[in-house]
C-alpha cells in the first residue's frame, strides 16, 4: 500500500516515483559514511601518536638516567652494631632479580641494585655477559620485566641495564672515606637463584682495596668480608649498618687442592663503583671508552716481598720514556699499593691516554718516583 501524496502544484515538477523516503535514506548513508571515515581517521591518528609515544619510550629506556645516583653525607661513626632486620626492611625494595638468557643456550642467574627511581640498575657485567635477552623482577612482584643492557665493563665486572618504570626506591650508596675495617655488613642477593625472597648472610668488612686478577683483567678497591656470597649473590649490595651499599658483590676466593680458603668474599667497594657508573653511562651515550697503555710487563714476587717485579719495558713507550727499568719493584700506583701485578694492571686500565701516573719504585734499595704520561693502547 503507498502513501498518500498531496495534489500536484501548478508548475512544480511532481516528486520521483517511490515511496517518498529515498531522499532521506541517502542522507543517513552519507552521514554514516561520513562518521565511518571519521572514526578511521582518529583511530589512525591516536594509533600513530600511540606509536611515536611507545618509540619515545623505548628510546628513553634504552639510554642512560640523567638522575644523580644517591650518595650518603661522610660519617665518623661507626657502622657497628647492625640490626639486620632493618636494614633489610629499608634495603628490600632497592635489590631485583636478574636473569638473562645468554648465547649458546642456559640461562644467568644474578642480583641488581637500583640506582634511580626510573628504572636505571646496576648489576655485575658476568651476569649479562653474551645475553640475547634480560629480565629483571621487582622486590613484591611476581612477574619479571623486559631490561635493556645500557653498557657493560667486563673489566671492571659492573654493568647498568634499564627497565621501563617510574617510582623505584634508589639504594643509597656509602660516603667511600666512612668505610672501615671490622665495621659489620650483610651481603642480600639471591643466592642460588632460590625461590622467593633474597637470601641475607652477616659478617664484617675483613680488608680495603684488595686486588683480584681474573680472566678479564684485573678487579681492585675491592672490600673483603666474611659474609657468604654464594653464586646468584653476583651484583647484589652489601650493606652497612646505615642501610648504605658499601659495596657490590662479585666473587669469592675458592680453595683447591694447595688452598683452604673460607668465608673469603670480595665486595667493588663504592668508590670504586661510582666512578665507573658515570663511565658507563658516558659509554652508553655513545662515547668510546679507550684505554691508557705504560709498556712494561710484570710478575708477580715468589720471595714474600711486598710488590710487582718489572719484567720488560716496550721500547720508546711511556714507561721507558719515564726511566723504568727491567727488575723494578713497582710498590705504589697513583698512592694506592701495589700488593702484586694486579695492582698495577688495574691502576692503568682505569687512567686514559694523556693521564700522567705516578709510579714509586725500588731499584737497588733506593726508591724512586717515576711519572709515566700513557698514551692509547692499540687494538
Amino acid at each position: 500500500m503507498g502513501m498518500n501524496l498531496p495534489p500536484p502544484i501548478p508548475g512544480v515538477p511532481p516528486p520521483p516515483p517511490g515511496n517518498g523516503v529515498r531522499a532521506p535514506r541517502r542522507r543517513v548513508r552519507f552521514l554514516r559514511s561520513l562518521v565511518l571515515i571519521l572514526l578511521v581517521v582518529c583511530a589512525g591518528a591516536i594509533g600513530a601518536f600511540a606509536g611515536v609515544r611507545i618509540a619515545d619510550r623505548t628510546d628513553t629506556v634504552s639510554q642512560p638516567s640523567r638522575r644523580e645516583v644517591e650518595v650518603a653525607e661522610p660519617s665518623d661513626s661507626s657502622a657497628s652494631p647492625i640490626d639486620v632486620s632493618q636494614v633489610l626492611t629499608a634495603m628490600e625494595p632497592s635489590v631485583v632479580t636478574i636473569s638473562a638468557d645468554v648465547t649458546g643456550g642456559g640461562t644467568s642467574t644474578g642480583t641488581g641494585v637500583v640506582l634511580t627511581a626510573d628504572g636505571e640498575i646496576l648489576t655485575n657485567a658476568h651476569v649479562v655477559e653474551d645475553s640475547t635477552a634480560v629480565r629483571v623482577r621487582l622486590a613484591g612482584e611476581t612477574e619479571p620485566r623486559t631490561a635493556v643492557v645500557l653498557a657493560s665493563d667486563a673489566g671492571n665486572d659492573l654493568a647498568l641495564v634499564r627497565i621501563d618504570v617510574e617510582g623505584l626506591t634508589p639504594a643509597v650508596f656509602a660516603d667511600p672515606d666512612s668505610i672501615r675495617v671490622g665495621d659489620e655488613v650483610v651481603a642480600i642477593g639471591f643466592a642460588l637463584d632460590l625461590d622467593g625472597d633474597p637470601s641475607v648472610t652477616r659478617g664484617i668488612v675483613s680488608a680495603l682495596d684488595r686486588t683480584l686478577l681474573g680472566d678479564d683483567g684485573a678487579l681492585d678497591g675491592l672490600l673483603q668480608t666474611d659474609a657468604a656470597i654464594s653464586s646468584g649473590n653476583s651484583g647484589g649490595p652489601l650493606i652497612n649498618a646505615r642501610a648504605e651499599v658499601v659495596g657490590i658483590n662479585t666473587a669469592v676466593y675458592q680453595g683447591d687442592a694447595t688452598t683452604a680458603a673460607n668465608n673469603v668474599g670480595f665486595a667493588i667497594s663504592s668508590g670504586e663503583v661510582l666512578p665507573v657508573i658515570e663511565a658507563l653511562r658516558r659509554q652508553a651515550d655513545g662515547e668510546e671508552r679507550v684505554e691508557g697503555f705504560l709498556g712494561v710487563s710484570i710478575n708477580d714476587r715468589s720471595d714474600g716481598g711486598q710488590g710487582a717485579i718489572v719484567s720488560d719495558v716496550s721500547e720508546d713507550s711511556p714507561a721507558d720514556e719515564a726511566g723504568f727499568e727491567v727488575g723494578d719493584v713497582v710498590l705504589e700506583a697513583d698512592g694506592s699499593s701495589v700488593n702484586g701485578s694486579a695492582g698495577l694492571i688495574a691502576a692503568i686500565r682505569d687512567a686514559s691516554p694523556g693521564d700522567t701516573v705516578s709510579v714509586t719504585v725500588e731499584r737497588d734499595g733506593e726508591r724512586l718516583e717515576l711519572e709515566a704520561v700513557l698514551v692509547e693502547r692499540e687494538s
